[in-house]
């Protein structure tokens, strides 16, 4: 399983959570008005200790009846006025924040989407699904009740002590005295349960993918009995993610500890401290009334404060896991431009012109055996001429011997290394020289870990070269926007990938116009089976294409491809979940299509190479030989054993 990616370096609480300043930006106007709106309902709420005054200090020691009256209906309609607008603010922010919060998983699975492969590589499934759920589900509530409230009850608190200060400043010192204490607890909180919240969220990202990975690999658990085992690994996980959420709990009980308790001192302190002088006449009883319920009003905004900070914690945390995926650089929808073609120390046009190398890592028999009649010293040339005992073969513009050609697809010099790869390290590929000429049909054949499939992979720009360039009619891959190349060249991947979706759905993802192209691709696949399935090619496959057997996936894959009659296809080891039969049906249809356009297969067997005009030999991450089926078969013995499981022999003997 990829390892979760380290996360980048703390910043402060506030800066990480400005970064949400463009998603709100928007909605920024009923967000200002809500947080307004909950500033006058808390100022009311401090309203009602001055009518409580008011009506100790009048009607009640005046023994007036009508004035009781008239203040409890004071006190009720300020009650109802705040609950309204409270109310009226809920009703501001709801259908706004809903709307950033789809906003910003819609702008995070977009990005997903242009995204290099390397990143996905790299980062693990459950990670990025963690990231588009529960963490926009905690910005989603930051911003519609801490962010607005950590404001509110601040103003509030201010408000609610400067009103005390002018009743009674003495009582009011009292009740500052746990300030400075509340303080200090809430630094050192803040910098404790952030840690504890990146923890916790991405051990979540973790659980994710276990899960994940279980759902999807449920055959083979069940398949091989590692149902306890998967389980045993889910527990450690899930235990390690309790352990984390008790800390922040442990955490969050010792900061509500000490702002309950410290305020509740002072309180209890004022209020001894009042009782004694509204007995010595030096104060008002409702003067100490308004006071002491002023200081219980500001109970819920000062206990706040503990679970206030902790969802911001979590709400920056959260952003910073939203940011990481956000920050990583696409591929540009344009072309590359300018790029490390010469990161590797030899410029790529340099390489370009060397045709006649097949690299230093080939075979000494391969280098010295004797060229057969008909076959050019270069390589990519190689079938161009005409074969003795084999008619003229077809090709639209074979160049001239030792020419650079403009047609077709030509990898110059073409080196491979994976991003992420140490330095010291070998490339995948090292200075690929090879042409396939248009209407032709290329076989590139390797041992297992050659780099056939990264091969494949850079026609598509699924990653990008290290070194050299490919051309496509003469054109750089680079220099095209990759929907404009990918439009160009279809590919069908060793591993069938389908999707939650209906046959037909998933079979015009290549391209096509409606119905005709499917039949055609379906036809060409030899899927006919889709039409047997309970809704024909409207059923739904479900996930993965789990429904379908490997050979029913793989020809569909297959169709996905062709159905957009690409001028380029790229097949990597297209036949290889199927049997033999419906392998030669497919196998008759495919030569109709690779007829008309240019083809690179991956190849294993010796039926699929034979789909192909030519065949490369793919060695070691070089090209080492080039030639027909029956030409490599007899002259070169790698080729010979990879085809017919014969030993290679002694490459000595070969030489002589």
């Amino acid at each position: 399983m990829p390892t979760t990616p380290s996360p980048p370096e703390s910043r402060s609480t506030v800066r990480t959570l400005l970064r949400l300043w463009p998603y709100v930006r928007p909605v920024r106007a009923r967000l200002f008005t809500a947080a307004f709106v909950a500033i006058v309902a808390s100022c009311i709420g401090l309203v009602i200790p001055l009518v409580l005054k008011w009506m100790v200090d009048g009607p009640i020691a005046d023994r007036d009846p009508a004035g009781v009256w008239l203040g409890a209906l004071y006190l009720l309609l300020l009650g109802l006025a705040e609950a309204l607008l409270f109310g009226f603010r809920r009703w501001l922010v709801a259908r706004p924040l809903s709307h950033v919060e789809a906003e910003m998983r819609a702008g995070l699975y977009r990005h997903l989407q242009r995204l290099p492969v390397a990143f996905h590589d790299r980062w693990p499934s459950g990670q990025l699904l963690s990231r588009a759920t529960t963490d926009l589900m905690l910005l989603r509530m930051f911003l519609a009740f801490p962010l607005t409230f950590l404001l509110v009850n601040g103003v509030t608190i201010l408000v609610g002590v400067i009103i005390m200060l002018v009743q009674d400043w003495t009582l009011g010192l009292v009740i500052l005295v746990p300030a400075v204490p509340v303080m200090v607890t809430c630094v050192v909180f803040e910098k404790r349960y952030s840690g504890a919240a990146r923890l916790a969220q991405d051990q979540v990202g973790d659980l994710t993918t276990v899960v994940e990975e279980g759902v999807l690999g449920i055959r083979i658990i069940k398949g091989f009995g590692r149902h306890r085992s998967q389980a045993r690994a889910f527990r450690e996980l899930a235990g390690k993610l309790r352990g984390t959420e008790l800390r922040k709990a442990r955490l969050l009980a010792t900061i509500l500890g000490v702002i309950v308790t410290l305020p509740e001192l002072a309180i209890g302190a004022a209020l001894v401290l009042g009782a004694v002088r509204v007995a010595d006449g030096s104060l008002s009883a409702g003067t100490l009334v308004a006071f002491l319920s002023t200081a219980l009003a500001l109970r819920w905004p000062v206990d706040s404060i503990g679970f206030l900070l902790a969802m911001s914690q979590e709400a920056a945390t959260a952003t910073e896991r939203y940011f990481e995926v956000m920050d990583a650089e696409p591929e540009s929808s344009g072309a590359a431009g300018s790029r490390a073609a010469g990161a590797m120390g030899v410029p790529s046009l340099e390489r370009s012109r060397e045709w006649g190398r097949v690299g230093a890592a080939a075979p000494r028999s391969a280098e010295r055996r004797v060229q057969p009649p008909g076959e050019s010293r270069n390589p990519a040339l190689t079938g161009c001429l005409p074969q003795r005992g084999h008619p003229q073969p077809k090709r639209h513009d074979c160049p001239r011997e030792g020419g650079d050609g403009g047609d077709g697809l030509i990898f110059h010099g073409v080196t491979f290394r994976y991003p992420d790869a140490p330095a010291d390290t070998a490339p995948v590929l090292d200075r690929i020289d090879l042409r396939i000429h248009p209407g032709e049909s290329l076989a590139l054949v390797g041992a297992t870990g050659s780099g056939k499939t990264t091969l494949t992979a850079l026609v598509p720009r699924l990653h990008e070269v290290t070194e050299g360039r490919i051309t496509l009619n003469g054109t750089d891959i680079t220099e095209m926007s990759r929907e404009e190349l990918r439009s160009r060249v279809a590919v069908a991947f060793e591993e069938p990938t389908l999707f939650s979706a209906s046959v037909g759905e998933n079979v015009l993802m290549g391209g096509g116009d409606g119905e005709e192209d499917l039949e055609r691709a379906l036809a060409v696949a030899q899927a006919d089976f889709a039409h047997a399935l309970p809704q024909g090619t409207d059923t739904q496959v479900g996930e993965q294409g789990l429904s379908l057997s490997g050979g029913q996936r793989q020809r569909l894959a297959l169709a996905r491809a062709v159905v957009g009659r690409p001028d380029f296809l790229v097949l990597d080891d297209p036949l290889s979940a199927l049997d033999v039969h419906t392998e030669a049906a497919v196998e008759a249809a495919l030569r109709r299509v690779l007829a008309d356009t240019t083809a690179l297969i991956v190849a294993h067997r010796p039926s699929t190479v034979l789909l192909a005009d030519r065949v490369a030999l793919l060695s070691g991450g070089r090209i080492t030989a080039v030639g027909t089926h029956h030409e490599l078969l007899r002259d070169n013995p790698e080729y010979a054993h990879l085809m017919s499981g014969a030993p290679a022999g002694n490459q000595e003997d070969d030489e002589r």
